[in-house]
């Protein structure tokens, strides 16, 4: 059997910690910070987990983990 691909703009995106949950970074970061609150920049910073159901998505674009 030939090996599966890894869909390349999920190796980007996500990385996958050393219990399984996939890490992310944060939405709504790309532009329009002036519209934001200064609270909502600060909670926005670095990465998160994702919920469960959007992990078992990107587990499937990654079939060997990422990176």
């Amino acid at each position: 059997m030939p090996k599966m691909k890894t869909k390349s703009g999920a190796k980007k995106r996500f990385r996958l910690t050393a219990s399984g949950k996939v890490k992310a970074g944060q939405a709504n970061k790309r532009h329009g910070m002036i519209k934001r609150t200064n609270a909502q920049i600060r909670n926005q910073r670095g990465t998160s987990v994702l919920c469960e159901s959007d992990a078992n998505i990107v587990k499937t674009f990654l079939p060997y983990g990422a990176r």
